[in-house]
């Protein structure tokens, strides 16, 4: 059986575990990271040198970043369905992916780390400010690309998806005021429709 190394409130479980249940695969989660510990052993280095959340292990394949897990876990079990066939669709998919990891993700972390998991006397407000400002330009880029389509690739939810509605979740959730969006605000709506997006991206942050 599949097994994950991970805590179910990291944001890189959360995609994982949305992918594993949305195609219906078993799993067995191991807690690890923040409170779980685990993650500073020689036994979990060996498995990943970085000490981060998830880790994927497959018949003794181990692998680590999570949207790697999900592009192998979608291509191995997935393939036309969330890995599409269509080349240029599924690099749609991949270019959304790689930018909530590269640029959504990053913009928007200093104010949930500050608004989340920092108490009011030890927030950096220049760094949320500056941080919600990010977050305001990447949701705009994301309001006009769904201004026409209902998912990142086109009409249909792809692997794409499962990076972009976590992130999208996390914005949309974090305690400060946003600009309406109503094509990204919808779009979350959509995604979290899904039974497994419902179990796995956990509300309320923390």
């Amino acid at each position: 059986m599949l097994k994950i190394y991970g805590r179910p409130n990291s944001i890189n479980v959360q995609k994982v575990i949305f992918c594993l249940d949305e195609i219906g695969l078993s799993y067995d989660l191991v807690l690890a990271g923040r409170q779980h510990g685990h993650v500073d052993t020689p036994e979990y280095r060996k498995m990943n040198p970085n000490g981060l959340v998830p880790v994927l292990v497959d018949d003794g394949f181990v692998l680590w970043e999570s949207n790697a897990i999900v592009r192998y876990l979608c291509a191995q079990h997935s393939a036309g369905a969330l890995w599409p066939n269509d080349l240029r669709v599924r690099a749609d998919a991949d270019r959304w992916m790689d930018w909530q990891t590269t640029t959504f993700g990053p913009a928007i972390g200093p104010a949930f780390y500050n608004l989340v998991r920092q108490p009011e006397d030890a927030r950096d407000h220049a760094a949320v400010s500056a941080s919600q400002k990010k977050g305001e330009a990447c949701a705009a880029i994301l309001e006009k690309w769904l201004g026409d389509r209902p998912y990142v690739s086109g009409e249909t939810f792809t692997m794409g998806d499962i990076a972009i509605g976590a992130i999208v979740l996390r914005w949309l959730n974090l305690p400060l005021e946003r600009t309406p969006a109503p094509n990204v605000e919808a779009y979350c709506a959509r995604i979290m429709e899904r039974p497994a997006a419902r179990k796995a991206l956990v509300l309320p942050l923390s």
